[in-house]
């Protein structure tokens, strides 16, 4: 079978039911600053790139779809789908792979413009894009202790998929909560051990990897990035056994997303997430913002934030308090 590629761009592309292959003209960055992420659009970009549609070889294996998701450990779009991703799992996970990629946002501070020409310059935009999505944002790492790039992060991500990929996700949620909320410089190696020692990962065969084979897939997820076109995270490739494909630029609805999987695999099903009592939810995720919350449990962000108050009040769930909004933990 001839395979195609679907650039998604807009929910009309869904809506209209787009069929077979669909032109697009490559849209180039008029942004100068990887960290200035539009949230119009929802898309960090990189300076001067532009979407190309490559041809690289991505389709499923083991099951039906594969999800290659170009993401940055401190890409502030990237942590505001967290929701969208977590329902995707929990409700698709039996039929989809989500396979990580790093695409190096920030390789150091020569870019500058779009309003951000130095890290101090990055924290009021960061928190304005977290009240603008309802994720809990703390800029503050830039003012106290800002990175000079993303890529000891990432490198550090892909040392932890060698030993095991879903202790590597976890690790890389656990390294945004450090960054976004904790105001931890996650380049530091300190802070990249201790997430790894919180996601049951071994931190000498961490370092090991880190400054060997990690580097050399790093550049690979690199590599391949520029030959797909990608332009800016976060983009997700939702692929089939046949290396059809539909491309999600940008922040989208979970609506979109699984709109997106349904076209690419129709005959998936989806899995009720058990919301059977309020602490439900912490069985699957054990931190929970409240936008993550409401998007689970198909509620209202209000509603959401009633029954967190109250779990919090009874002592069965820990509430911190970020300048953006809050996340909660299970009380252990």
């Amino acid at each position: 079978m001839n395979s195609k590629i679907i650039i998604f761009l807009i929910a009309i592309c869904i809506s209209s039911g787009c069929n077979g292959q669909t032109k697009t003209t490559p849209m180039e960055s008029k942004n100068n600053n990887p960290l200035q992420c539009d949230p119009e659009n929802g898309l960090c970009e990189i300076p001067g790139a532009t979407a190309t549609g490559g041809k690289a070889e991505l389709q499923a294996s083991e099951k039906p779809v594969r999800i290659v998701y170009y993401t940055d450990p401190i890409c502030s779009a990237c942590w505001a789908i967290e929701p969208q991703l977590r329902k995707l799992k929990a409700e698709y996970g039996a039929y989809l792979h989500i396979d990580y990629r790093m695409g190096g946002l920030l390789p150091d501070w020569s870019y500058n413009g779009g309003g951000i020409s130095k890290p101090s310059d990055v924290a009021h935009h960061w928190e304005e894009l977290g009240e603008y999505y309802a994720m809990p944002i703390d800029g503050g790492v830039w003012l106290e202790d800002p990175l000079d790039s993303s890529y000891p992060p990432s490198i550090a991500f892909k040392a932890a998929q060698i030993q095991n990929e879903d202790k590597a996700v976890n690790f890389l949620r656990i390294l945004r909560e450090m960054l976004f909320l904790g105001k931890k410089n996650i380049a530091k190696w300190e802070n990249i051990q201790l997430a790894a020692t919180q996601s049951g990962l071994d931190t000498y065969k961490l370092k090991e990897d880190y400054d060997g084979e990690a580097r050399r897939l790093f550049q690979e997820d690199l590599d391949i990035a520029r030959k797909m076109g990608v332009r800016g995270f976060p983009t997700l490739f939702f692929t089939d056994a046949d290396n059809n494909r539909i491309v999600a630029y940008g922040i989208r609805t979970y609506s979109e997303y699984e709109a997106v999987l349904l076209r690419i695999f129709p005959d998936a099903k989806k899995k009720t997430i058990d919301i059977s009592d309020n602490m439900s939810l912490f069985k699957l995720y054990p931190t929970l913002t409240v936008k993550e919350y409401a998007v689970l449990s198909d509620i209202s962000f209000r509603e959401a934030e009633t029954i967190l108050k109250k779990l919090s009040v009874e002592g069965k769930i820990i509430e911190t308090q970020i300048n953006s909004g809050l996340i909660y933990s299970i009380n252990t």
